[in-house]
């Protein structure tokens, strides 16, 4: 790969690539001044690229005194009055202030209201770009039909083609559920031979069933909708229950309609209500190319003329985003409901810098601010209706922020988006955030960070990995850690939990916005995940994280079930979790010495594998989410957030004497032997295990583990980047 060249834009240097982008593609679309923009955008990197540095520098410097008052106890115990003062004093711990409610205007519906599923996929890929888009609408019977839910038996196979014997499982499954969601007054819906309307007005549905009788809903609310056919018979259904819709779908010359009494061939679902396409852990983007790949994906989803074309089962398909859905009202006016999820967009965080643009010095310009002008100036085609379809009726746009460690990061954030509404020219707090609950100085302190954003806070959330990889980063001093597996049981992650919670209904956030619960890393697990993900809305989330739109179908099941808003206020008068317990450091109890050997080889071996198995497809082809095989051929959905967390837990073993370098050096060859195997069908795959030393992926995973202790706040993003763009100079040369 040649050196990077730069043109001269403003008072920056720009790439090529990304100045052409912007300059032909992005700035006439957002309807700017060419050289007003890119004079502002460099008076904003010289306002807010020094408070940047200096962001970071109060990081480290934070780590370091409490690194040093570790060092000054006995590691493995904590005197915890002592750690709660020293995280007073060095401003690590906040005082909160009086109570406030959030003041948040502009917010759509899908976010200020609806409870359901909040797809995230990396906006690098265009075809789960698109199908995430298009996810707000899916097949239920697909979703069943292709996954465990269902289970196989003889005979109710899933097969090559259509199986009538495990489509009939199917359509009862989901006939049961309308049973319990949506019930007749009588009877229940594997009775029906006929669905119609009666002739009162407005408009009431009407079941025939197969005893002659007939029925209405048990709750004439629920029916919103229908379609008919030239025939005059309904072919469309709309049922709405919990803010939520769902499709009955009648064709009886369908081959699943034919085989139903009354005609069902389908019922579909509302399912990712929101989505989240990500520029951040999920994608790999390391220099200028990388980024326009991004950009423009988000661009022609704002536009709304993204498309992909692709080989799917022999055919070549093109998949597009997906128009509004109209329907006929009770009153017989026409109701049109959004065809796609609403889409947010993550930024990265602080801590990058990039190659793409320098600032007038010379210097890399923090990757944030670039995301934050160029994602933002790309919403604004969306705003000014440049495309068919519009993503935010309500007039904002939404940016999911991660990786916030406090207010004052929480408040540079809501700063720099101000400066970005005057680039751009748009209304003050037009620019929504998200703010990611995944750092541990961000959760002591969420009440804070929140009020610092209260204008413009639209989500919070909890993330079980980042979060974790946080906790034994901050805490790399104090002694070794409990097994990664036992981290789900420690008491501080159950009170990190309800304290999100807790604090988003304190604050008001869940009236004007979301409360979000984490990802389902098991796309294929989906009967597992139909049995415990409810807990995210009995906890009082209005929205989680799904890998799939077949997994939002489903999860949107819960959403039926569970009335978020009612739980919500049933837990208003809850007490906060105390900050003592969220301050609990996960120690091991027992002395090193007495640990299990081969317990501790088996906790080496799955961190080691899934480090391996993620970074050899995020360097090799940059790929920066998969669903990677684990060490028990269980596929799970990876990004840099299982991989922070895996590489924390080695780095916290190795510095407190449970392993050695030597040890972990021979379980990264070792477990490389596993991921070549579990790859072996792969054409493109490059074996790691032939020659790790020279091997850039296997490199990367073991440094991940050997220096990730001096990773600045764990995280892997310096180590893969490097390691990826030695990879690209070098396959280019």
């Amino acid at each position: 790969m040649t050196e990077q060249r730069y043109e001269n834009a403003g008072r920056l240097q720009v790439a090529p690539e990304l100045l052409s982008f912007i300059n032909e593609e992005v700035v006439p679309r957002a309807g700017l001044d060419r050289d007003a923009f890119w004079a502002g955008f460099s008076a904003l990197v010289e306002r807010f690229q020094p408070e940047n540095r200096d962001l970071l520098a109060v990081r480290a410097h934070i780590q370091e005194q409490i690194d040093n008052w570790h060092r000054d106890h006995p590691p493995g115990t904590l005197d915890a009055p002592s750690y709660k003062s020293l995280l007073e004093e060095i401003g690590y711990l906040r005082p909160t202030g009086e109570d406030f409610q959030v003041e948040v205007t502009r917010v759509d519906p899908e976010i200020s209201t609806l409870s359901g599923p909040q797809l995230v996929v990396p906006v690098s890929n265009a075809r789960y770009a698109l199908n995430a888009a298009n996810a707000r609408w899916v097949s239920l019977y697909d979703a069943l039909y292709g996954t465990d839910v269902i289970p196989e038996g003889e005979g109710t196979e899933k097969g090559s083609s259509y199986n009538p014997a495990r489509g009939e499982l199917v359509v009862a499954y989901a006939e049961r559920l309308l049973d319990e969601i949506v019930p007749l007054e009588e009877g229940s819906y594997s009775d029906a031979t006929r669905y119609r309307l009666s002739d009162a007005s407005p408009q009431a549905l009407v079941v025939d069933l197969e005893d002659g009788s007939s029925s209405g809903l048990r709750s004439p609310a629920v029916f919103a909708g229908f379609r008919k056919g030239d025939d005059g018979e309904l072919t469309t259904i709309l049922l709405r229950n919990n803010g939520l819709h769902l499709e009955i779908q009648i064709d009886p010359q369908h081959p699943v309609g034919a085989a139903h009494a009354a005609g069902v061939s389908d019922v579909v679902v509302e399912a990712a209500v929101t989505t989240i396409q990500d520029c951040e852990d999920s994608v790999a983007a390391v220099d200028a190319e990388d980024k326009v790949h991004v950009y423009r994906n988000w661009l022609g989803l704002m536009c709304g003329d993204l498309e992909e074309t692709f080989v799917k089962g022999g055919r070549q398909m093109t998949r597009r985003m997906a128009a509004d859905r109209t329907y006929v009202a009770p009153d017989g006016g026409e109701l049109t409901l959004p065809g796609r999820a609403l889409m947010l967009v993550r930024n990265v965080g602080l801590l990058m810098t990039t190659d793409a643009v320098l600032n007038a010095a010379g210097e890399e310009i923090p990757e944030g601010i670039l995301d934050a002008v160029v994602t933002s100036a790309i919403g604004k085609c969306d705003l000014d209706g440049v495309g068919p379809h519009r993503n935010s009726r309500a007039g904002s746009i939404y940016i999911v922020k991660p990786k916030l460690h406090g207010p004052d990061e929480a408040a540079f954030t809501v700063e720099l988006f101000g400066a970005v509404e005057e680039l751009l020219g748009l209304d003050a707090n037009t620019l929504k955030i998200g703010i990611m609950d995944e750092e541990r100085r961000t959760t002591l302190n969420l009440m804070e960070c929140i009020r610092a954003a209260r204008h413009r806070a639209i989500f919070i959330n909890t993330g079980f990995l980042d979060r974790t990889g946080d906790e034994i980063h901050t805490s790399r001093e104090a002694g070794p850690v409990i097994a990664k597996g036992d981290m789900k049981t420690a008491t501080w992650l159950g009170k990190y939990e309800d304290h999100n919670v807790d604090i988003g209904i304190r604050t008001g956030l869940h009236k004007a916005g979301q409360i979000g619960k984490g990802m389902w890393a098991m796309p294929d697990e989906m009967a597992a995940m139909v049995d415990q993900k409810i807990g995210h809305p009995q906890a009082g989330a209005n929205c989680a994280w799904v890998p799939s739109p077949t997994a939002a179908a489903l999860h949107a099941l819960h959403y039926h079930r569970v009335d978020v808003a009612a739980r919500q206020r049933e837990l208003e008068s809850r007490e906060l979790a105390s900050v003592d317990d969220l301050l609990r450091v996960p120690l091991r109890p027992a002395p090193i010495d007495e640990i299990d050997a081969e317990a501790l080889q088996r906790e080496l071996d799955n961190n080691a594998q899934g480090i391996l198995g993620y970074v050899v497809r995020w360097v090799d082809h940059g790929v920066g989410c998969s669903k990677v095989p684990d060490i028990n051929d269980v596929g799970l959905m990876e990004d840099r957030a299982t991989c922070r967390i895996s590489s924390q837990h080695i780095a916290n073993w190795l510095r407190h004497g449970l392993t050695s370098e030597d040890q972990v050096r021979d379980t990264f060859v070792r477990m490389a032997a596993v991921v070549d195997q579990q790859n072996a069908d792969d054409k493109t795959y490059r074996p790691m295990g032939d020659d790790p030393a020279h091997n850039i992926a296997f490199q990367a995973a073991l440094a991940l583990a050997l220096e990730g202790g001096e990773q600045p706040s764990g995280y892997t993003e310096p180590i893969l980047h490097a390691s990826r763009k030695r990879l690209k100079a070098q396959s280019a040369s």
